[in-house]
């Protein structure tokens, strides 16, 4: 038997990337909490529908978007499309990102305008759409990244360039739209067992090794606080930390 939990009965979520790893474990918990979820996707269609059948199988509507982040209409128009295929919008999840490491001197311009127009100006585009679409009491969450706040080896300049960006954009939205009871805040997990960086790859022993705890954290795990600021209200412009205690 599954289990739901219902503090979110009659909402509508939009998780991007929402196809695999910590985006389909977000959609799924949100899920069971009782939204209804869009997720989008870029190439990972099967996943994504995927996604929509074990969201569908909670009892819940649920609609998956082709939509890439890096384009801007498109980063922007996943809002709107979700608005008007489940009737609203009352909580946005940035999960969308890609991940360039690398050299600083080895790093290309194409590299450096794709990472930075998936996470930072993507996000900003969808938050923007999403001020104008959320419901009043809606929610921003953004998925950050253990590397703003240790950066535990060279090769990370870029991403953790962009992630960092996500902090800034989350205090400001808070001030911004709190007088809507609004909320924004940012989740930083730390290495996270997923397709793009399984718990038995081969760069996987460090980074674990690099936690408090000793190990990866799951998808769901993240999941869990994505779910728990989708429901608070007086939690806002804040970072959380899901990484095991990497920045211990």
């Amino acid at each position: 038997m599954t289990t739901t939990y219902g503090t979110l009965n009659g909402k509508v979520a939009l998780v991007t990337g929402g196809s695999r790893g910590i985006g389909a474990a977000t959609a799924v918990r949100l899920a069971r909490e009782g939204a209804d979820v869009a997720v989008t996707y870029v190439d990972a269609k099967e996943a994504a529908s995927d996604v929509v059948r074990r969201v569908e199988a909670l009892g819940r509507r649920a609609v998956a978007l082709r939509a890439d982040s890096a384009d801007a209409e498109e980063a922007a128009g996943a809002v709107l499309r979700t608005a008007e295929a489940l009737g609203g919008l009352d909580v946005l999840v940035n999960n969308a990102g890609v991940g360039v490491l690398g050299p600083l001197g080895e790093l290309s311009l194409a590299e450096v305008d794709r990472v930075l127009a998936v996470n930072v100006r993507g996000v900003f585009l969808a938050s923007q759409a999403a001020a104008a679409r959320l419901r009043d009491g809606g929610r921003i969450i953004t998925i950050g990244s253990c590397m703003t706040q240790r950066v535990p080896g060279p090769g990370g300049t870029l991403y953790a360039t962009s992630k960092s960006a996500l902090t800034g954009l989350t205090k400001a939205l808070a001030r911004e739209l709190g007088p809507r009871g609004i909320t924004a805040n940012i989740v930083h997990p730390g290495p996270t067992h997923t397709d793009m960086n399984p718990a038995d790859g081969p760069f996987a022993a460090g980074q674990a090794a690099m936690t408090a705890v000793g190990r990866f954290g799951t998808a769901e795990e993240v999941a869990s606080m994505v779910a728990y600021l989708a429901d608070a209200a007086y939690v806002t412009g804040a970072e959380f930390s899901v990484d095991g205690g990497h920045a211990a």
